[in-house]
């Protein structure tokens, strides 16, 4: 059996007025609560109302945003390309609830599909750089990106490196991808002994992801003794 909701001193005092109203007790009215008081009870109906309201606008607004989310995730990128980028655009734009965030990451996402490596690094590097979004999406970003950079044409290994070595600390929650990306550009700078030292931890350390340490397995596998 569900329980009745608890009544706060607020609705009790409502109830309160509402009752004395209701039996045209006036002058008790005024006696028991003041002038100041029947414009506070005027208040808070008021207040009430609107924040019912509000409420009720909100829901239905995180739903619209959710469900708008929902239909660009729909579009196949592979047929059409345009209208996927664009979908997500529009949400960057107006949307609402954190939609905007989401559809942020989907275009660069949708970027790097394309084979645009520059102008996904590009958007992710904007991530990245965004104060107003929590720290944890804009480190993500960094992992991300530094793929991307990796694919472009001419990639600052240095910078890159640069960016990756605070997330590679042994608190940081991507520290095996921060390690793992700084493997392969340990590698491709031509420091062959840093890139086995890294893939070598990363092999046996049984708290990194099964993924991560195949990969690290594979790539000291390709670098040999």
């Amino acid at each position: 059996m569900a329980k009745k909701p608890v009544k706060t001193e607020e609705d009790l005092f409502i109830q309160e007025v509402d009752e004395d109203l209701r039996q045209d007790q006036a002058h008790q009215l005024w006696q028991d609560y003041g002038k100041y008081a029947v414009a506070l009870a005027v208040l808070l109906v008021v207040g009430v109302a609107g924040f019912k309201g509000w409420q009720a606008y909100d829901i239905s607004s995180r739903e619209a945003a959710s469900a708008r989310f929902s239909q660009a995730m729909k579009i196949d990128p592979a047929k059409d390309p345009d209208a996927a980028l664009k979908a997500f655009q529009g949400i960057t734009a107006d949307g609402k609830a954190g939609y905007p965030l989401l559809a942020r990451f989907q275009q660069a996402k949708l970027l790097a599909k394309a084979g645009n490596a520059q102008g996904a690094a590009d958007a992710y590097r904007a991530l990245s750089g965004d104060k107003s979004i929590d720290e944890i999406y804009r480190n993500l970003a960094i992992i991300l990106g530094s793929l991307q950079e990796l694919n472009t044409q001419a990639p600052n290994l240095e910078a890159l490196e640069k960016k990756l070595q605070p997330l590679a600390a042994d608190d940081s929650t991507w520290r095996f991808s921060a390690r793992e990306i700084s493997g392969i550009i340990a590698n491709q700078t031509g420091d062959k002994d840093k890139a086995r030292k890294l893939f070598s931890a990363l092999a046996e350390d049984r708290t990194a992801p099964q993924g991560v340490r195949a990969r690290a397995q594979e790539m000291l596998s390709i670098l040999g003794k």
